[in-house]
Protein backbone atom coordinates (compact mmCIF):
# COMPACT_ATOMS: atom_id res chain seq x y z
CA UNK A 1 0.00 0.00 0.00
CA UNK A 2 0.71 3.97 -0.64
CA UNK A 3 1.02 6.07 2.40
CA UNK A 4 -2.46 7.69 1.51
CA UNK A 5 -3.67 4.23 1.51
CA UNK A 6 -2.11 2.94 4.48
CA UNK A 7 -3.61 5.81 6.34
CA UNK A 8 -6.92 4.09 6.42
CA UNK A 9 -6.22 0.70 5.68
CA UNK A 10 -3.23 -0.24 6.90
CA UNK A 11 -2.43 -2.66 9.54
CA UNK A 12 -6.56 -3.03 9.69
CA UNK A 13 -7.64 -6.09 8.49
CA UNK A 14 -9.64 -7.52 10.95
CA UNK A 15 -13.21 -6.55 10.21
CA UNK A 16 -15.47 -6.82 13.45
CA UNK A 17 -16.59 -10.47 13.92
CA UNK A 18 -19.88 -9.25 16.17
CA UNK A 19 -21.63 -6.89 13.19
CA UNK A 20 -19.18 -6.26 10.16
CA UNK A 21 -18.44 -2.29 11.60
CA UNK A 22 -16.06 -0.59 9.22
CA UNK A 23 -14.05 1.20 12.08
CA UNK A 24 -13.24 -1.24 15.34
CA UNK A 25 -15.54 -0.75 17.94
CA UNK A 26 -14.73 1.17 20.46
CA UNK A 27 -14.33 -1.99 23.44
CA UNK A 28 -14.91 -0.01 26.53
CA UNK A 29 -13.75 -3.21 29.24
CA UNK A 30 -11.20 -4.08 31.93
CA UNK A 31 -11.48 -7.68 31.35
CA UNK A 32 -12.45 -10.40 29.26
CA UNK A 33 -14.19 -13.38 30.14
CA UNK A 34 -12.38 -17.09 30.08
CA UNK A 35 -14.48 -20.13 29.42
CA UNK A 36 -11.66 -22.01 31.51
CA UNK A 37 -8.42 -20.46 32.93
CA UNK A 38 -6.47 -19.26 30.35
CA UNK A 39 -9.10 -19.61 27.71
CA UNK A 40 -9.55 -16.63 26.61
CA UNK A 41 -9.65 -14.72 22.65
CA UNK A 42 -5.99 -13.30 22.95
CA UNK A 43 -7.61 -10.65 25.39
CA UNK A 44 -7.80 -11.06 29.62
CA UNK A 45 -6.97 -7.29 30.97
CA UNK A 46 -7.02 -4.57 29.21
CA UNK A 47 -4.20 -3.02 31.03
CA UNK A 48 -2.28 -5.92 29.05
CA UNK A 49 -4.20 -5.40 25.87
CA UNK A 50 -7.37 -4.18 24.03
CA UNK A 51 -8.50 -4.97 20.80
CA UNK A 52 -9.23 -1.02 20.45
CA UNK A 53 -5.71 -0.30 21.33
CA UNK A 54 -4.40 -2.88 19.06
CA UNK A 55 -6.06 -1.71 16.37
CA UNK A 56 -4.75 1.67 16.75
CA UNK A 57 -0.97 -0.02 17.28
CA UNK A 58 -1.46 -2.29 14.20
CA UNK A 59 -2.15 1.40 12.31
CA UNK A 60 0.80 3.54 13.85
CA UNK A 61 3.39 0.38 12.93
CA UNK A 62 1.63 0.64 9.63
CA UNK A 63 2.16 3.96 8.57
CA UNK A 64 6.15 3.99 9.93
CA UNK A 65 6.76 1.30 7.87
CA UNK A 66 7.12 -1.03 11.15
CA UNK A 67 6.11 -4.21 12.62
CA UNK A 68 5.62 -3.59 16.04
CA UNK A 69 3.22 -0.40 17.52
CA UNK A 70 2.86 0.34 21.21
CA UNK A 71 0.26 3.03 22.20
CA UNK A 72 0.64 5.06 25.84
CA UNK A 73 -1.34 7.28 28.21
CA UNK A 74 1.10 10.43 26.75
CA UNK A 75 4.05 11.41 24.83
CA UNK A 76 5.99 11.24 28.00
CA UNK A 77 4.79 8.16 29.15
CA UNK A 78 6.01 6.78 25.58
CA UNK A 79 9.75 8.17 26.09
CA UNK A 80 9.06 6.73 29.76
CA UNK A 81 9.13 3.56 28.71
CA UNK A 82 12.65 3.76 26.06
CA UNK A 83 14.26 5.30 29.12
CA UNK A 84 13.29 2.02 31.63
CA UNK A 85 15.31 0.06 29.06
CA UNK A 86 18.56 1.52 30.87
CA UNK A 87 20.12 1.38 34.45
CA UNK A 88 22.13 2.83 36.46
CA UNK A 89 25.88 4.23 35.04
CA UNK A 90 24.20 3.67 31.25
CA UNK A 91 24.57 7.05 29.72
CA UNK A 92 22.81 8.92 26.60
CA UNK A 93 23.25 11.43 24.18
CA UNK A 94 20.70 13.71 23.56
CA UNK A 95 19.79 16.62 20.65
CA UNK A 96 20.69 20.14 22.96
CA UNK A 97 17.46 21.33 21.08
CA UNK A 98 14.47 19.21 22.60
CA UNK A 99 11.40 19.73 24.11
CA UNK A 100 11.17 21.06 27.71
CA UNK A 101 8.81 18.59 28.45
CA UNK A 102 12.04 15.56 27.71
CA UNK A 103 14.57 17.14 29.30
CA UNK A 104 12.41 17.53 32.26
CA UNK A 105 11.81 13.86 32.05
CA UNK A 106 15.88 13.23 31.32
CA UNK A 107 17.28 15.16 34.21
CA UNK A 108 14.76 15.80 37.10
CA UNK A 109 13.80 11.77 37.01
CA UNK A 110 16.40 10.01 35.01
CA UNK A 111 19.72 11.42 35.91
CA UNK A 112 18.26 10.90 40.07
CA UNK A 113 18.04 7.33 38.82
CA UNK A 114 21.91 7.58 38.06
CA UNK A 115 21.40 7.32 34.27
CA UNK A 116 23.54 9.86 32.57
CA UNK A 117 22.81 12.72 29.59
CA UNK A 118 24.64 14.11 27.51
CA UNK A 119 23.06 17.37 26.03
CA UNK A 120 24.90 17.99 22.71
CA UNK A 121 24.28 20.27 19.08
CA UNK A 122 23.63 17.50 16.37
CA UNK A 123 23.47 19.19 13.74
CA UNK A 124 27.12 17.95 12.48
CA UNK A 125 26.18 14.24 13.12
CA UNK A 126 30.01 13.24 12.90
CA UNK A 127 30.51 15.15 15.78
CA UNK A 128 28.24 12.71 18.01
CA UNK A 129 31.16 9.85 17.59
CA UNK A 130 32.82 12.42 20.35
CA UNK A 131 30.71 11.93 23.01
CA UNK A 132 30.20 7.97 22.58
CA UNK A 133 32.09 5.78 24.99
CA UNK A 134 31.49 2.55 26.49
CA UNK A 135 28.62 2.96 28.66
CA UNK A 136 26.35 4.79 25.96
CA UNK A 137 23.19 2.92 25.26
CA UNK A 138 21.52 5.33 23.43
CA UNK A 139 21.16 8.38 21.44
CA UNK A 140 18.19 10.78 21.28
CA UNK A 141 17.33 12.85 18.05
CA UNK A 142 14.57 15.66 17.80
CA UNK A 143 14.13 16.55 14.09
CA UNK A 144 13.34 19.23 13.25
CA UNK A 145 14.05 19.93 16.86
CA UNK A 146 11.28 21.71 18.99
CA UNK A 147 11.40 24.78 18.33
CA UNK A 148 14.22 25.70 16.59
CA UNK A 149 13.67 23.56 13.64
CA UNK A 150 17.40 22.29 13.72
CA UNK A 151 17.92 19.17 11.06
CA UNK A 152 19.63 16.47 11.87
CA UNK A 153 20.75 13.49 10.35
CA UNK A 154 18.79 10.77 10.44
CA UNK A 155 20.84 8.37 8.56
CA UNK A 156 23.71 9.31 9.41
CA UNK A 157 23.30 8.89 13.12
CA UNK A 158 21.87 5.87 12.23
CA UNK A 159 25.45 4.55 11.50
CA UNK A 160 27.51 6.15 13.63
CA UNK A 161 25.01 4.22 16.34
CA UNK A 162 25.15 0.96 14.51
CA UNK A 163 28.99 1.13 14.45
CA UNK A 164 29.15 1.37 18.09
CA UNK A 165 26.54 -0.93 18.90
CA UNK A 166 24.08 1.95 20.60
CA UNK A 167 20.35 2.23 19.78
CA UNK A 168 18.88 5.30 17.59
CA UNK A 169 15.67 6.67 18.95
CA UNK A 170 13.82 9.48 16.93
CA UNK A 171 10.77 11.95 18.29
CA UNK A 172 9.19 12.03 14.91
CA UNK A 173 6.12 14.32 16.40
CA UNK A 174 6.82 17.49 13.92
CA UNK A 175 7.56 15.82 10.81
CA UNK A 176 5.25 12.64 11.22
CA UNK A 177 4.98 9.58 9.02
CA UNK A 178 3.77 11.56 6.12
CA UNK A 179 6.69 13.72 5.70
CA UNK A 180 9.69 11.71 7.68
CA UNK A 181 10.12 7.70 8.28
CA UNK A 182 13.39 7.02 10.83
CA UNK A 183 13.00 3.50 10.99
CA UNK A 184 13.79 3.44 6.91
CA UNK A 185 16.72 5.55 7.56
CA UNK A 186 17.98 3.54 10.50
CA UNK A 187 16.48 4.60 13.33
CA UNK A 188 15.56 1.80 15.92
CA UNK A 189 12.44 3.36 17.90
CA UNK A 190 10.54 5.69 16.36
CA UNK A 191 8.21 8.21 19.46
CA UNK A 192 5.14 10.25 19.02
CA UNK A 193 3.47 12.57 20.64
CA UNK A 194 0.05 11.05 19.33
CA UNK A 195 -1.52 13.96 20.69
CA UNK A 196 -0.27 16.55 18.24
CA UNK A 197 0.02 15.29 14.15
CA UNK A 198 -1.64 11.95 14.92
CA UNK A 199 -4.45 12.74 16.79
CA UNK A 200 -4.78 16.16 15.01
CA UNK A 201 -7.94 17.59 16.85
CA UNK A 202 -6.43 18.77 19.99
CA UNK A 203 -8.58 16.34 21.90
CA UNK A 204 -6.48 13.90 23.24
CA UNK A 205 -3.57 13.20 25.25
CA UNK A 206 -1.52 9.90 23.85
CA UNK A 207 2.31 8.55 22.61
CA UNK A 208 3.18 6.30 20.48
CA UNK A 209 6.76 3.79 19.60
CA UNK A 210 7.77 1.79 16.41
CA UNK A 211 10.23 -0.81 16.29
CA UNK A 212 10.98 -3.46 14.34
CA UNK A 213 13.27 -5.31 16.13
CA UNK A 214 11.29 -8.20 17.86
CA UNK A 215 13.68 -8.66 20.86
CA UNK A 216 13.55 -4.69 21.48
CA UNK A 217 9.54 -4.82 20.70
CA UNK A 218 8.70 -7.49 23.40
CA UNK A 219 11.30 -5.47 25.73
CA UNK A 220 9.20 -2.74 25.31
CA UNK A 221 6.18 -4.30 25.42
CA UNK A 222 6.91 -5.59 28.72
CA UNK A 223 7.94 -2.09 30.29
CA UNK A 224 4.19 -1.33 29.25
CA UNK A 225 2.02 -3.46 30.90
CA UNK A 226 4.24 -3.69 34.09
CA UNK A 227 4.73 0.21 33.77
CA UNK A 228 0.88 0.13 33.26
CA UNK A 229 0.65 3.90 31.09
CA UNK A 230 -1.64 3.37 28.58
CA UNK A 231 -3.95 4.99 26.74
CA UNK A 232 -8.06 4.09 27.35
CA UNK A 233 -9.61 2.58 24.43
CA UNK A 234 -11.71 5.74 23.41
CA UNK A 235 -8.44 7.83 23.29
CA UNK A 236 -7.36 4.83 20.83
CA UNK A 237 -10.51 5.08 18.74
CA UNK A 238 -9.90 9.11 18.40
CA UNK A 239 -6.47 8.68 17.07
CA UNK A 240 -7.29 6.08 14.97
CA UNK A 241 -10.05 8.31 13.44
CA UNK A 242 -7.60 11.06 13.26
CA UNK A 243 -4.64 9.09 11.57
CA UNK A 244 -7.29 8.54 8.92
CA UNK A 245 -7.20 12.51 7.37
CA UNK A 246 -3.36 12.27 8.38
CA UNK A 247 -2.23 12.60 4.69
CA UNK A 248 -4.96 15.41 4.08
CA UNK A 249 -4.18 17.35 6.93
CA UNK A 250 -0.56 17.22 6.71
CA UNK A 251 -0.70 18.35 2.79
CA UNK A 252 -2.59 21.88 4.01
CA UNK A 253 -0.25 22.30 7.13
CA UNK A 254 2.65 22.27 4.53
CA UNK A 255 1.10 24.24 1.94
CA UNK A 256 0.18 26.53 4.79
CA UNK A 257 3.24 26.87 6.37
CA UNK A 258 4.99 27.60 3.19
CA UNK A 259 3.10 30.68 2.94
CA UNK A 260 3.40 31.79 6.49
CA UNK A 261 6.84 31.60 7.18
CA UNK A 262 7.75 33.48 3.21
CA UNK A 263 5.59 35.57 4.79
CA UNK A 264 7.05 36.44 8.24
CA UNK A 265 10.44 36.76 6.53
CA UNK A 266 9.30 39.79 4.52
CA UNK A 267 7.68 41.16 7.62
CA UNK A 268 10.41 44.60 8.92
CA UNK A 269 8.87 43.52 12.34
CA UNK A 270 10.21 39.90 12.39
CA UNK A 271 14.01 39.04 13.01
CA UNK A 272 14.77 35.48 12.52
CA UNK A 273 12.30 32.82 11.03
CA UNK A 274 13.03 29.20 11.60
CA UNK A 275 11.58 27.08 8.84
CA UNK A 276 13.42 23.94 7.11
CA UNK A 277 12.20 24.90 3.56
CA UNK A 278 14.54 27.91 3.15
CA UNK A 279 17.30 26.63 1.25
CA UNK A 280 19.26 29.03 3.67
CA UNK A 281 17.75 27.14 6.83
CA UNK A 282 20.71 24.82 8.41
CA UNK A 283 20.80 21.43 7.00
CA UNK A 284 18.03 22.11 4.47
CA UNK A 285 19.49 20.05 1.87
CA UNK A 286 19.85 17.22 4.58
CA UNK A 287 16.00 17.92 5.46
CA UNK A 288 15.07 17.94 1.70
CA UNK A 289 16.52 14.46 1.32
CA UNK A 290 15.10 12.75 4.47
CA UNK A 291 11.52 14.30 4.55
CA UNK A 292 9.20 14.97 1.35
CA UNK A 293 8.08 17.91 2.63
CA UNK A 294 9.11 21.18 5.07
CA UNK A 295 5.31 20.80 7.97
CA UNK A 296 3.94 23.35 9.55
CA UNK A 297 6.07 24.21 12.61
CA UNK A 298 7.85 27.70 12.36
CA UNK A 299 9.71 29.84 14.67
CA UNK A 300 10.58 33.16 14.44
CA UNK A 301 11.76 36.44 17.09
CA UNK A 302 10.45 39.80 16.89
CA UNK A 303 12.38 42.48 15.90
CA UNK A 304 12.80 44.14 18.91
CA UNK A 305 14.00 41.08 20.39
CA UNK A 306 11.95 41.57 23.81
CA UNK A 307 10.09 39.56 25.44
CA UNK A 308 7.71 42.34 25.73
CA UNK A 309 7.51 42.50 22.03
CA UNK A 310 6.96 38.40 21.71
CA UNK A 311 4.27 39.19 24.74
CA UNK A 312 2.08 41.54 22.76
CA UNK A 313 2.01 39.74 19.60
CA UNK A 314 0.94 36.64 20.75
CA UNK A 315 -1.75 38.71 22.54
CA UNK A 316 -2.92 40.11 19.87
CA UNK A 317 -3.48 37.14 18.01
CA UNK A 318 -6.97 36.38 16.57
CA UNK A 319 -7.48 33.56 14.35
CA UNK A 320 -4.15 32.17 16.30
CA UNK A 321 -4.98 30.89 19.48
CA UNK A 322 -2.21 31.45 22.41
CA UNK A 323 -2.02 27.82 23.72
CA UNK A 324 0.52 25.00 24.63
CA UNK A 325 0.71 22.03 22.15
CA UNK A 326 0.54 22.10 18.53
CA UNK A 327 -0.60 19.98 15.04
CA UNK A 328 -4.14 20.37 15.46
CA UNK A 329 -6.00 21.34 12.59
CA UNK A 330 -6.35 24.83 14.61
CA UNK A 331 -3.45 27.34 14.33
CA UNK A 332 -1.67 28.13 17.80
CA UNK A 333 0.54 30.25 18.85
CA UNK A 334 3.07 29.79 21.61
CA UNK A 335 5.60 31.77 23.91
CA UNK A 336 8.33 28.85 24.45
CA UNK A 337 10.59 30.69 26.89
CA UNK A 338 7.70 30.94 28.84
CA UNK A 339 5.48 27.86 28.03
CA UNK A 340 6.25 24.15 26.50
CA UNK A 341 10.38 25.16 27.72
CA UNK A 342 9.85 26.86 30.75
CA UNK A 343 11.42 23.92 32.57
CA UNK A 344 15.06 24.06 30.57
CA UNK A 345 17.14 26.75 32.84
CA UNK A 346 17.65 30.15 30.92
CA UNK A 347 20.85 29.72 29.99
CA UNK A 348 20.27 26.58 28.73
CA UNK A 349 17.66 27.94 26.86
CA UNK A 350 19.73 30.41 25.16
CA UNK A 351 22.38 28.46 24.19
CA UNK A 352 20.12 26.64 22.00
CA UNK A 353 18.61 29.80 20.63
CA UNK A 354 15.21 29.52 22.95
CA UNK A 355 15.51 33.86 23.70
CA UNK A 356 12.36 35.53 25.23
CA UNK A 357 11.63 36.85 22.06
CA UNK A 358 10.97 33.77 20.46
CA UNK A 359 7.61 32.54 18.78
CA UNK A 360 6.57 29.40 17.53
CA UNK A 361 3.47 28.82 15.71
CA UNK A 362 1.52 25.59 14.92
CA UNK A 363 0.27 26.30 11.04
CA UNK A 364 -3.44 25.10 11.06
CA UNK A 365 -5.18 24.01 8.17
CA UNK A 366 -7.28 26.87 7.70
CA UNK A 367 -7.30 29.42 4.57
CA UNK A 368 -3.78 31.14 4.62
CA UNK A 369 -4.70 34.43 3.79
CA UNK A 370 -6.88 34.27 7.36
CA UNK A 371 -3.65 33.51 8.84
CA UNK A 372 -1.20 36.27 7.52
CA UNK A 373 -4.16 38.75 7.82
CA UNK A 374 -4.26 37.62 11.81
CA UNK A 375 0.05 38.27 12.10
CA UNK A 376 -0.38 41.33 10.28
CA UNK A 377 -2.39 42.71 12.41
CA UNK A 378 -0.92 41.53 15.65
CA UNK A 379 3.02 42.50 14.52
CA UNK A 380 1.14 45.64 13.53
Amino acid sequence: MKFNTKTIHGGQHDIDPAYGSVMPPIYQTTTYSQTTPGGHKGYEYSRSANPTRTALEKSIASIENGKYGLAFGSGLAAIDAVIKLFKPGDEIISTSDLYGGSYRLFTKIFEGMGIKFHFIGMQDAVKIEDHINENTKLIWVETPTNPMMNIIDIEATSKIAKEHQVLLAVDNTFATPYLQRPLELGADIVMHSATKYLGGHSDVVMGSLVVNDQRLAEKLYFIQNASGAICGPQDSFLVLRGIKTLHIRMQRHCENGEKVANFLRSHPKVGKVFWPGFEDHPNHQIAKKQMSGFGGMISFTTKEETLESAVKVVENLKVFTLAESLGGVESLAGHPASMTHASIPPEERAKTGVVDSLIRLSIGIEDDEDLIEDLKQALG
